[in-house]
């Protein structure tokens, strides 16, 4: 059994990498049969340039779907075998264009020829096998461009956490974690205000006895995010002192003790949860906005770091 049967989809990347080497060595080879000096990886590059008579780097990356940084560097190699020539182009001077050398037309009858073969080739491969490579190829990557598998791995991870993770009512044991998390957090982009020791230091007196809740994240019998929720008037809670640890952060913890803080507010009756944030913590917004908060303009705050106000309003 060999190690990709073995090991199976664990190695999916691995295993098309190991077919991709295949069918390049097996590429060069054939070039060096027709006689066309090409490395297999300027294959897409000679293609579009045979076919047009210029193209700027820009337009050769969009149509073969590579980067811009990518097309330049396989251009300056082609280059160097006096393949390609750089030129201004003839309708905006700004734009630099590439097109064959003399040396690269010459070789377009051996490509050509080559090509033809290339793909009955091909096809008689796929015609052997029982499933259909090619358009499994594409089905794959469609769905990658909807979700990549960095992605989908990040939510096997997020799945896998969630269930590790309990959401706990607040303690006067667990006041040292509660300052911990939130210090953590302003102090790396701000700094602590005394409208935040106040709280952090006595959070029982300025949250929970006016009617508040504060709610704790534990995994692995650790505390690894809070939240609170803040009495206003009978009708709106603020929604504040939300951290979760930094080396925990991407496992969805914050929309899981969030969502608590939210489920907690309508139980008590509240029509409407505020929330006071800065636009630099882009992850946090981007979380409140996925909580259904929205931008709003309200009394200014006590906070100096604060610069952007976000309301979630209930349904009847």
């Amino acid at each position: 059994m060999s190690f990709y049967e073995n090991i199976g989809t664990l190695a999916l990347g691995s295993r098309l990498r190991h077919l991709s080497e295949q069918l390049t060595g097996d590429a060069a080879k054939a070039y060096d049969l027709y006689g066309v000096p090409l490395d297999p990886r300027w294959f897409p590059v000679f293609w579009v340039l045979s076919q047009q008579p210029e193209a700027s780097i820009t337009e050769i990356a969009k149509i073969i779907g590579h980067s811009h940084p990518s097309v330049s560097q396989i251009v300056k190699k082609m280059k160097k075998a006096d393949l390609v020539v750089t030129a201004k182009s003839s309708q905006d001077a700004r734009i630099n264009v590439v097109h064959l050398s003399d040396k690269g037309k010459t070789i377009i009858p051996q490509f050509e020829a080559q090509c033809v073969d290339v793909r009955q080739a091909a096809e008689e491969l796929l015609a052997e096998t029982q499933y259909d490579l090619w358009n499994a190829i594409a089905e794959i990557e469609f769905l990658l461009e909807n979700k990549s598998l960095l992605q989908r791995i990040q939510s096997v991870r997020k799945k896998k956490a969630h269930q590790s993770i309990e959401i706990i009512d607040y303690t006067p044991e667990y006041q040292a974690d509660f300052k911990r998390l939130n210090c953590e957090w302003i102090e790396k982009y701000f700094t602590l205000e005394d409208t935040d020791l106040q709280s952090l230091n006595h959070p029982d007196e300025k949250i929970l006895q006016p009617g508040g809740h504060i709610y704790l994240a534990r995994r692995a019998g650790k505390i690894v995010g809070t939240c609170a929720l803040i009495k206003m008037d009978e009708t709106t809670y603020e929604l504040a002192k939300m951290a979760v640890s930094e080396r925990e952060r991407g496992l969805g913890i914050g929309e899981l003790i969030g969502q608590a803080a939210i489920n907690k507010a309508q139980a008590l009756g509240a029509q409407k949860v505020f929330l006071e944030s800065n636009t630099r913590l882009k992850p946090a917004i981007s979380l409140y906005q996925k909580l259904g908060f929205r931008k709003v303009k309200r009394q200014p705050s006590p906070y100096e770091r604060c610069n952007i106000q976000m309301e979630l309003e209930f349904g009847e």
